[in-house]
């Protein structure tokens, strides 16, 4: 497998946590499940397994970090068996948030995955936005999410996950291009 060397950076783990955010703190350092916008009940960081928990269960943010990366070693190895093409650290990182967020299954039936399979990339990030439905509505949250995995997948910085590219510039030697503070952006 093509991408067998490669494991979910800070970036990623960052874009997913901030979309995934541990949404239901019932007190200092416990968290309670909570239904998602799209009805699906989850607990932490965006854990659905109904194996690890039910209705009403209270994790301590320890427990809610332990679930994420057992999470993401189950949607890390997903993605390295769909995808057929080498891919850079930042198009594996925004697949496996969208794995993570839209399901292993989503995922290979996806013109996305076909186009990345294809190493259209430049096609496959723009396939990103049309995934922004949760429970047959267009949720906001899913499309500044959208924006940015796609922004991810061609290495654009968005810092604030906002959906929109950051005013940046590159600083030789590092792969993440490094935020400008710019009034107007409200950064």
């Amino acid at each position: 497998m093509p991408n067998e060397a490669l494991a979910l950076s800070p970036a990623g783990a960052n874009l997913i946590k901030h979309f995934e955010s541990c949404m239901k703190n019932c007190g200092p350092d416990r968290y309670t499940s909570y239904k998602c916008p799209a009805g699906v009940l989850t607990i932490g960081w965006g854990t659905t397994n109904k194996a690890k928990f039910k209705a009403g269960d209270v994790w301590s943010m320890a427990q809610c970090n332990a679930a994420f990366v057992d999470d993401m070693r189950v949607y890390e190895s997903e993605v390295k068996r769909l995808v057929k093409v080498a891919l850079t650290q930042w198009q594996y990182d925004a697949l496996v948030s969208f794995c993570y967020n839209c399901g292993a299954g989503n995922l290979a039936k996806s013109t996305l995955l076909k186009k990345v399979n294809a190493k259209n990339f430049e096609g496959a990030a723009l396939e990103f936005q049309k995934w922004n439905k949760g429970g047959g509505k267009v949720l906001t949250g899913l499309v500044r999410r959208r924006a940015s995995e796609a922004l991810l997948f061609q290495n654009i910085a968005d810092r604030n996950y906002d959906g929109k590219p950051d005013k940046v510039i590159r600083v030789l030697g590092d792969p993440m291009p490094q935020q400008v503070d710019d009034p107007s952006n409200g950064h």
